[in-house]
């Protein structure tokens, strides 16, 4: 069963896949590092100069606390947390020549990366 949506004068055409593909398309860059954790999953994306993190529930559905960090050497964490049905973030941070740490959490449980992408 198809879907036409039109948006900003834009037809196009949304098939059961589409929000999956959605999902999958937040971050720009290739995926780089998926670490697995009870809850969900937290996942980084790299293009030349920044990383991209999410964090994405396992059973997405009802609004539960969620927080992803992500934070390059020397610089602050970018942070983005609430009360989010699937997923935390995106957040980005420039990262030329700079190694990142990631933290993902949902429900209380968490996953993360240590210092990676040197």
């Amino acid at each position: 069963m198809l879907g036409v949506l039109l948006t900003a004068g834009v037809l196009t055409l949304a098939g059961p896949g589409a929000a999956r593909a959605e999902a999958a398309s937040v971050c720009s860059g290739r995926a780089t590092k998926t670490v697995t954790f009870a809850t969900g999953e937290l996942r980084l994306y790299r293009s030349r100069q920044y990383v991209c993190a999410l964090a994405v529930a396992k059973h997405p559905g009802e609004r539960r606390a969620m927080s992803v960090s992500l934070q390059p050497r020397g610089g602050r964490p970018v942070v983005d947390s609430g009360r989010f049905t699937r997923q935390a973030g995106p957040v980005t941070v420039h990262a030329l020549n700079r190694c990142v740490r990631a933290t993902g959490t949902i429900d209380g449980r968490s996953g993360s990366t240590g210092w990676v992408l040197c």
